[in-house]
């Protein structure tokens, strides 16, 4: 997030949330969000296929077509430059690109946009109006928009639109991503991304490995590395041999399950940390337990860039260890078998760390954005946000004040591409999916809470009472979803949050789990896979 959580909460006078279920998903921020719109008035625009909660709340709900968010977002640029709401100053003196990209958008009038989107004309001029007279507006997105073969070119629209409207760098405005994952964040400022080093640094810049060859005393590959989406589906074309899984359950949060699970029987060796048993584990030549939050000292780093402490409440259970001294047990044991991986005397070579203190004075030696980050500041209770430049500085809670750090924001001319699929004859649905309030991710927690599981202890498809009534559904009626990759049996539940034509699931239960149906087809920068989108037939079982 560009901006804090709060600063948005208090200070913007408009909110525009797309593809986040943010009460539901998001519960704290949600809260802030809510009152802000009922105890101060400030205006909300919603942009998601399905009525959410946070729906209830809205001034506007653009309700689009799954997998054309791109398209509405030039819509509602081509009406704010029609009606003169552009910060023209901002555009002119902190911005390139601007005449390219506006040709783009002279080619999305609010008739084609609403044709391609299904949204009623009428509703993107009155989200248009607001945006343009409540400002500062900030932006809100999650994976509803970043989970498709474009989810890249989401991103950026709605950095073009917050440039348009000078709404960066000021309270109350920015472009903020709200993560899935407590630390998700934290792990792509550390480098969990197979193009950079910790600090996003890139592995092609000549210095940059330069860097870390002198502090860890090896030289690195300086090629970009293989994301998860690329790594596992390569075992069957015999460029992956061997897995090291920490923390995830591929077979459970990837697309296309059957294609997963024949590429892990097919991997020549599978090594897997987890702290509960997965449906991955199964294919595991070694297991290693790992430690839980609660038998471990160290940071998250939120969505708002904020690096918080976590600190142990009880000892690891049996043989568990924290992850980072089981990755450091590895790492010492292969430098002792193997001559050519000795390391040299840099800085940082010899895995020896005492404690997670000693793991984060090397993350401020050779990360920018951490440099002034301590435990013991941490500990000292300092609320500390990225960029922290060094131990006299308090971090930044909005970015890009003044300046972007690349210097001129680059306006990127982005063009609307269909789904990789959609509806036809023989499936006539569009299937999202997603989470739900109850349950988290793969459910390998959540599912183990008998209270939980008494509220939401199966998986429920969401129809359109339309649709139902065609299908002869009831409220007791289970159904079957098929796709060009598999099919899954659930119950129905009947329900206006879906539009007729679409279904919306999820991937909590193993017996039924959605990414049986989706596909693998990847968004070609970030590798992500079009989650939210998939062509389905629906079909009474019972």
């Amino acid at each position: 997030m560009t901006n804090s959580m709060d600063d948005i909460a208090e200070n913007a006078e408009a909110f525009f949330i797309i593809g986040s279920n943010t009460t539901e998903q998001h519960p704290v921020f949600g809260t802030k969000l809510r009152r802000a719109i009922q105890r101060r008035g400030a205006k909300l625009i919603v942009a998601d296929p399905r009525r959410i909660d946070i729906t209830d709340l809205a001034t506007v709900h653009l309700q689009q077509r799954a997998g054309t968010d791109t398209a509405l977002i030039n819509g509602l640029m081509y009406l704010i430059y029609e009606k003169g709401y552009e910060d023209k100053d901002f555009i002119a003196e902190r911005t390139v690109g601007f005449d390219a990209y506006r040709e783009v958008i002279k080619d999305y009038p609010p008739e084609k946009v609403s044709e391609i989107t299904g949204v009623p004309v009428e509703l993107l001029h009155e989200a248009a109006e607001i945006m343009g007279t409540h400002k500062p507006m900030a932006t809100m997105w999650a994976m509803g928009i970043t989970q498709h073969i474009k989810g890249v070119r989401n991103v950026m629209a709605l950095a073009n639109l917050q440039m348009t409207l000078g709404n960066m760098g000021v309270p109350g405005g920015g472009t903020n991503p709200l993560r899935g994952q407590n630390n998700v964040q934290g792990a792509c400022d550390l480098g969990g991304l197979p193009n950079v080093y910790p600090g996003y640094q890139k592995v092609t810049d000549e210095a940059v490995q330069e860097k870390f060859t002198e502090a860890w005393g090896a030289t690195a590959n300086r090629n970009v590395g293989k994301t998860l989406t690329e790594m596992i589906p390569d075992v069957l074309q015999g460029k992956t041999n061997a897995l090291y899984i920490l923390g995830e359950d591929p077979v459970r949060s990837d697309p296309d399950t059957k294609h997963i699970r024949a590429n892990l029987e097919a991997c020549e060796f599978v090594l897997l940390q987890e702290i509960f048993p997965s449906e991955t584990a199964m294919y595991a030549d070694v297991l290693l337990p790992g430690a839980s939050f609660a038998e471990k000292t160290g940071t998250f780093t939120n969505t708002e860039r904020r690096i918080q402490m976590v600190r142990q409440a009880i000892q690891p259970v049996g043989d568990s260890l924290p992850d980072w001294q089981i990755t450091a047990g590895l790492a010492k044991r292969m430098i002792a078998l193997d001559p050519n991986l000795r390391a040299s005397n840099g800085r940082f070579a010899g895995w020896d760390y005492t404690d997670t203190s000693a793991i984060m004075d090397e993350i401020a030696a050779l990360t920018p954005q951490y440099t002034g980050v301590t435990h013991e500041r941490l500990e000292n209770g300092e609320r500390l946000q990225w960029p922290v430049r060094d131990a006299e500085h308090t971090g930044t809670p909005i970015l890009h004040v003044g300046r972007f750090a690349i210097g001129q924001g680059r306006f990127m001319p982005i063009e609307h591409i269909p789904a990789a699929e959609s509806p036809d004859d023989e499936y006539p649905f569009i299937m999202s999916t997603g989470r739900v309030l109850y349950h988290w991710h793969g459910g390998q927690m959540t599912r183990r809470v008998e209270g939980i599981m008494e509220v939401y202890g199966e998986s429920l498809v969401e129809i359109n009472p339309v649709d139902a009534d065609t299908l002869g559904l009831n409220g007791d009626s289970r159904i079957r979803i098929s796709s060009r990759r598999g099919s899954i049996e659930s119950k129905a539940i009947i329900t206006d949050r879906v539009p007729p034509g679409m279904v919306y699931t999820n991937f909590h239960f193993p017996e039924s789990s959605a990414n049986v149906l989706t596909q693998a087809v990847l968004d070609p920068v970030a590798k992500i896979p079009e989650f939210k989108v998939t062509a389905v037939s629906v079909e009474k079982v019972k």
